[in-house]
């Protein structure tokens, strides 16, 4: 126990990067989702249309080849940065999808009178969806998009094998290093990674149970 003890300021380094990570990408992929999902239901053909395409081909390229590319063919293309900036990026491009198919799911369930309400009083497109149908999506798909979250912080474990010292990384090191303490040392991980995700998960729940009373 002694020893586990005198691990953790370690694996707290590299928890504080985990959470970084689910942070910053967390707020650039809920930005970058929300635009995709506004182009969706755009009048414009070609916005529709790319906003498709970029989901259909994040959602589905797997996380490891998303890292691969911003890892090693972004250097290659003459991108100068960061381990960490590049892991942001793979993060955000690969959760974005999944944002806004969750809010799009709750723009299809605002009334189709709301928008045409927002219409006939002479809002455009940009402020109907903004400041009508965007805050009822939200509001009805924060469980969902909390979900998002959760699938996100196990997926930071992925920039461990790509040069990020992030919690996975750490704890594959400290068992390398201390092979006798190696069990201790993978439930200490679970246990950080179960205290940003049990959390939420209440929260989804409990957001729920509240947005569907009110509903």
């Amino acid at each position: 126990m002694e020893q586990l003890w005198s691990l953790m300021p370690i694996f707290l380094d590299g928890f504080r990067v985990t959470l970084i990570l689910l942070a910053v990408s967390g707020v650039l992929a809920l930005i970058l989702g929300t635009f995709i999902a506004a182009m969706r239901i755009s009048p414009v053909g070609a916005l529709r249309g790319f906003a498709a395409f970029w989901t259909e081909i994040a959602r589905n390229t797997p996380l490891t080849l998303v890292f691969f590319f911003t890892a090693f063919v972004l250097p290659m293309l003459g991108v100068r940065a960061p381990y960490l900036i590049l892991a942001f990026i793979a993060l955000t491009y690969y959760t974005s999808p999944f944002v806004a198919e969750a809010l799009r799911s709750g723009i299809n369930g605002v009334p189709i009178g709301q928008a045409e309400a927002a219409r006939s009083i002479g809002l455009g497109f940009r402020q109907t969806v903004s400041l009508v149908v965007l805050p009822q999506a939200f509001r009805m798909t924060i469980p969902p998009l909390i979900n998002v979250f959760i699938a996100l912080t196990k997926n930071t474990s992925v920039a461990g094998g790509f040069f990020v010292v992030e919690l996975f990384a750490t704890t594959r090191q400290l068992a390398n290093d201390n092979g006798n303490i190696v069990i201790p040392i993978l439930l200490t991980a679970a246990a950080l990674y179960l205290v940003v995700t049990v959390p939420l998960g209440f929260l989804a729940s409990r957001l729920e149970k509240r947005w569907v009373v009110k509903r």
